[in-house]
């Protein structure tokens, strides 16, 4: 993983920018494209703030494709080991890695992600680096009573904190 400095990453011309910051949001490159004209950033937080006013300004649609663009927890993607080495990590961190939950988590896990989906037609997203297994079951089972509205913007709130702790492991403010 390269960790470069901000002062080196503001003077990269867009399509750099794009490249090493585009999995910072879960497949979903345009978060960076768009907001890299407001650049230079003041800080690594500075750069946050702008990345997630983009994604906060964005049209719904543009909203919901960046929440279904994450995988299921425990779902398909990581069975068939196609999750970003991203998500990989941060699902084997909070305790979801294969080897680490019961037959019965992972029924509850595919039974809590069709409820979810059914419902919203969007996956659960929670930030797994400040979460673990028993608070992310506890979080599907606190949020599928949530209508669409609240959910989404739950979502989108997740993933800034994911953004968050991934631009961290990629940029410092020196």
């Amino acid at each position: 993983m390269t960790i470069i400095a901000l002062s080196a990453l503001n003077t990269m011309p867009a399509e750099d920018a794009v490249a090493l910051l585009g999995g910072v949001f879960e497949h979903s490159p345009w978060i960076v494209a768009e907001t890299w004209p407001e650049a230079p950033f003041a800080s690594v937080d500075d750069l946050h703030h702008a990345l997630v006013a983009t994604v906060n300004t964005a049209p719904v649609e543009c909203q919901l494709a960046l929440i279904r663009a994450h995988p299921d927890l425990v779902g398909r993607a990581a069975r068939d080991g196609t999750l970003t080495r991203e998500s990989t990590a941060e699902q084997r961190a909070a305790g979801l890695g294969a080897d680490d939950l019961t037959e019965e988590e992972k029924v509850a896990f595919a039974n809590l992600n069709a409820s979810y989906q059914a419902k919203f037609a969007f996956p659960f997203v929670i930030c797994a680096r400040e979460n673990k297994k028993a608070s992310i079951l506890a979080g599907f089972v606190a949020r599928l009573p949530n209508d669409a509205a609240t959910e989404r913007d739950t979502a989108l709130k997740e993933i800034a904190r994911i953004a968050w702790f991934r631009l961290r492991d990629l940029v410092h403010d020196t």
